[in-house]
């Protein structure tokens, strides 16, 4: 089957759709290198400083709900039209923005972009994908993230000294990746099962084939069709037996991808660094390695998802992750947090994210839900994790000065040792299933086959 598959076609839907993760990411780190010059311009203190980060994430709660509703009523290419026009305009209203809550409500309003993006880029990349390739096309989404967050860090450095207004030129600059996302997205289709689900299956069925040929598109079309003779009920469907399942696995996923500390370690990696001795600039260079890190480790996830699975790669990420974080911890107590052990550590951590963890999340999420309810159960936890994402945003510069490194540190590394037992015990494999097959098997209809945690 895999011979038989338009690679060509399917990498342009994949990359075109994994675009939104670019603006994701993007946005989420074009602030880590504006923050010193915003401190000083807007003069912040560190609970105001976390909430000049966390706005955006506030606003993609939000974003990720009501895109997860509208998705089964208007199409995912249609709504990820509106999202790139929505990033473009809120990147300009957050450059020229004259006070701080204005400057707070147009990073909101761009968080609706940023979440919208974020449920629909990875359901998008999962409906048009094979099963063989689904992995590998999924990780396309988190090499956006990456590459959107390594251009920040780029934009960030080389207008360091562009003068008073170079923060609102980082935001500004945001304009053209919006661009040129919603130019591909006018010559990209909608995916084949929300035309199933539209009633449109001729269109769908013609998408399948140039995907995959005649042959396996017919076959893909039978379970599709299979998967939407049942009617659903939106929300009240989530609290049936396999699906609640499902739902569960997801939100807890999706907490513990926050909490074990990502985005304090991407957003806030200059402030990190300063605290261990380096000076703004040297800080600011430091994320190019960063950066570069977290672009080389995801390209190793595309070649290892789908040969090794999902579940392996989570706990083997979370572990190491954990490993970092702890030395981390104990260096801080032995008052050896300085210089290029900080940084080495936090390029440790990175790694085994981004070659196990982001990845991974990504494709899950976009993986373990029915096709008739995918929109409104992808919002369990993409709302959920952007809910966790805020708060350790907001609250992780009060908690890194005021609490303190060690404690701080040690939480979050206890929290990737739970990510760890979560996903030994109630994580189930995905890989090489149709979407169809991974639904039958959470509602155990897969003759040797359970979603029931394994033990």
């Amino acid at each position: 089957m895999t011979r038989q598959i338009n690679l060509s076609y399917l990498i342009f839907l994949a990359a075109t759709a994994a675009l939104g993760g670019l603006l994701f990411g993007f946005d989420i780190a074009i602030i880590t290198g504006a923050g010193p010059f915003l401190t000083q311009h807007f003069q912040l203190n560190d609970l105001s400083l976390g909430w000049a980060f966390s706005s955006l994430l506030f606003g993609c709660v939000i974003g990720s709900t009501v895109a997860g509703r509208l998705t089964n009523r208007y199409g995912r290419r249609s709504i990820l039209l509106w999202v790139a026009a929505l990033f473009s305009a809120t990147s300009i209203a957050t450059g020229m923005a004259p006070s701080f809550t204005t400057f707070v409500l147009a990073r909101f309003i761009g968080g609706l972009a940023v979440g919208g993006a974020s449920i629909l880029s990875p359901m998008y990349v999962a409906e048009v994908s094979p099963p063989s390739l689904r992995g590998r096309m999924g990780t396309l989404y988190q090499l956006s993230i990456v590459v959107g967050i390594l251009m920040s860090y780029c934009i960030n450095y080389l207008l360091r000294n562009a003068g008073a207004a170079n923060w609102r030129w980082m935001f500004m600059s945001g304009v053209v990746p919006s661009l040129i996302f919603f130019l591909l997205l006018l010559r990209a289709p909608e995916t084949p099962r929300y035309l199933f689900l539209a009633g449109r299956e001729r269109e769908g069925l013609a998408i399948l084939e140039r995907i995959s040929g005649r042959a396996s598109a017919e076959s893909e079309a039978v379970e599709i069709r299979a998967s939407l003779v049942e009617k659903r009920h939106a929300w009240l469907d989530l609290l049936r037996p396999g699906i609640r399942r499902a739902v569960a696995v997801g939100f807890v996923l999706a907490i513990l991808v926050h909490v074990s500390g990502i985005n304090t370690i991407i957003d806030y990696a200059p402030t990190i660094l300063r605290s261990a001795g380096w000076k703004l600039d040297a800080a600011l260079f430091s994320t190019f390695m960063v950066g570069i890190n977290n672009l080389v480790f995801t390209l190793v996830s595309f070649w290892v998802i789908d040969r090794y699975g999902r579940k392996p790669l989570y706990i083997v990420g979370s572990l190491g992750m954990a490993a970092a974080l702890t030395l981390l911890a104990v260096t801080v107590a032995a008052g050896r947090f300085q210089g290029t052990v900080v940084l080495v550590l936090i390029l440790g951590y990175l790694a085994f994210f981004a070659s196990c963890i982001g990845p991974v999340f990504w494709t899950l999420v976009s993986e373990i839900f029915p096709n008739n309810i995918r929109g409104t159960a992808m919002a369990i936890p993409v709302l959920t994790q952007w809910i966790a994402n805020a708060v350790v945003v907001l609250f992780f510069p009060y908690a890194f000065h005021q609490i303190g490194k060690a404690v701080t540190f040690g939480f979050l590394a206890a929290m990737a040792i739970a990510q760890a037992t979560v996903t030994w015990l109630w994580v189930p494999e995905t890989k090489n299933k149709t979407l169809e097959e991974i639904e039958r098997a959470w509602a155990g209809e897969v003759a040797g086959e359970t979603a029931e945690p394994a033990k």
